[in-house]
């Protein structure tokens, strides 16, 4: 029987024996990664809810579970030589972490970005192991990307660096290994490319690569995946009390894939979206961005790869405001508001930001982002007793249907779009039931941060256990 299955008795406090182990193992992850604070911090976040579970479960501990779980299985980082269209040679850094296989080859994103380091990697990597647990698939967890900037540059110089990136990679991945998505940066565009050069260099066409173009391996829905999830998540949290999503204001940050498809399923849920940003700054319409400015969102973002501040300009009423960062805040988290999704990237809410999206009258907060709030901001929301979608769970859907392209493509047959709508309708649901049932089972009803860690780690951990020592 697996722990999710066994009944557990609800804990007066967790045991010393327990915490003097969570304390021992994060002095010594800080210790063996020095200079990888998102790393610690998302261990942290994990193992402060696992002491309810290592108190009853000294098995896990006599195991070395989590010493086991917070080591990447393999590290692969390489040069990327690349030549730009002036002939001037540039050399990037890539990175591909397979962090954990014991429920399924390794599954996560590449991110192009010019802050992307092995820490941040490591720190993804660590997150989508869970992530990809919540989502009922056989999918294990990694993470990859590179320093490269995208911005900027001519399809010919992206798709130079990526075919460069993937004669390297091409030989630690495979359909049953270890199966690389998009991130932050790898779009359609960059998929593409990265997939040509696979497919040249293993002479096979199979499903190595998730979020492909429709016409050739891709799923429909995949790019609206992780928005359409994260909204779908955040209404199985409004029913918890007896609300919708209807009429409701709502903040969303950023401007890429997540935000644009997070604001469409709020459209068609009857919410009204008012913000979006990007690097340089945020735009404010408090008429809000109905499907009509979306779609020119769209246009500028994804075919002209223009700046937010457009929008201001091209609309009536809407505001925009330069990114300040000598600020200790992000006015964007300053709106009165019903719903927050932070959908830009990670550590975008501190806890001053949490503090003033309570005040403003927020009542809901469901991540797009990986780990985008601080563990003061997180731990903000939970002593205020908002209804809190942390990412591993509330953006589990787009991995869930990286999930789905990689079954249809193992089946060569394509779904229909409702049909793969709906199966990440279920599966975000199920998250939601999995998370809250879990959170209750172990003594903190209401709180999904401890919900998700728990129910993902459990079945993660089982499946350790069951193969031994490897």
């Amino acid at each position: 029987m697996s722990k999710l299955d066994m009944p557990v008795a609800m804990p007066s406090k967790t045991g010393t024996v327990a915490k003097d182990y969570v304390t021992s193992l994060m002095a010594r992850v800080r210790a063996q990664n020095p200079t990888e604070a998102e790393f610690h911090q998302a261990v942290e976040e994990v193992v402060d809810s696992l002491s309810l579970v290592l108190d009853r479960h000294p098995e896990y501990r006599a195991a070395r579970i989590l010493e086991r779980v917070v080591e990447p299985e393999r590290v692969v980082m390489f040069r990327v030589p690349w030549m730009d269209d002036r002939g001037e040679i540039h050399v990037n850094r890539g990175f591909r972490i397979e962090m954990n296989s014991a429920i399924g080859p390794y599954k996560g994103g590449l991110r192009f970005h010019p802050s992307v380091t092995l820490g941040i990697l490591k720190f993804l990597a660590f997150e989508q192991v869970f992530k990809n647990s919540l989502t009922t698939l056989p999918m294990g967890g990694g993470k990859g990307g590179s320093d490269f900037d995208p911005k900027g540059k001519s399809d010919n110089e992206v798709m130079r660096f990526c075919q460069s990136f993937m004669t390297e990679l091409w030989r630690h991945i495979g359909p049953d290994t270890d199966v690389p998505a998009g991130d932050i940066g790898v779009g359609g565009r960059e998929i593409g490319f990265l997939f040509g050069q696979y497919k040249r260099l293993a002479n096979e066409f199979t499903g190595v690569l998730t979020g492909k173009g429709i016409h050739w391996g891709g799923s429909l829905i995949r790019p609206e995946a992780t928005g359409y999830g994260c909204v779908y998540f955040a209404a199985e949290m409004l029913k918890t009390r007896k609300q919708t999503l209807e009429g409701k204001v709502c903040l969303v940050s950023g401007s890429g894939n997540v935000s644009q498809y997070t604001v469409e399923k709020l459209l068609d849920l009857g919410a009204r979206p008012v913000t979006l940003s990007d690097s340089d700054g945020m735009i404010h319409d408090p008429a809000g961005i109905d499907r009509e400015k979306l779609a020119w969102v769209m246009e500028l973002k994804n075919a002209r790869r223009g700046r937010i501040k457009e929008y201001a300009d091209k609309f009536k009423g809407a505001k925009y405001l330069a990114l300040n960062p000598t600020l200790d805040h992000n006015a964007l988290w300053d709106i009165k508001a019903d719903c927050a999704f932070p959908s830009a990237t990670q550590n975008e809410i501190n806890s001053r930001d949490a503090a003033n999206l309570i005040k403003n009258g927020v009542g809901l907060v469901s991540e797009g982002a990986n780990m985008p709030t601080m563990l003061e901001g997180v731990k903000t929301f939970l002593d205020a007793g908002i209804l809190y979608g942390p990412a591993k769970a509330a953006n589990a859907g787009g991995v869930a249907t990286s999930g789905l392209e990689m079954a249809q493509n193992s089946m060569r047959l394509s779904w229909t779009r409702d049909e793969v709508d709906d199966r990440l309708h279920k599966i975000m649901i199920a998250i939601h039931r999995n998370c809250s049932e879990t959170a209750e089972r172990y003594g903190t009803p209401g709180n999904l941060v401890n919900g998700a860690n728990i129910a993902g780690f459990l079945k993660v951990a089982d499946a350790m256990m069951d193969q031994g020592l490897v």
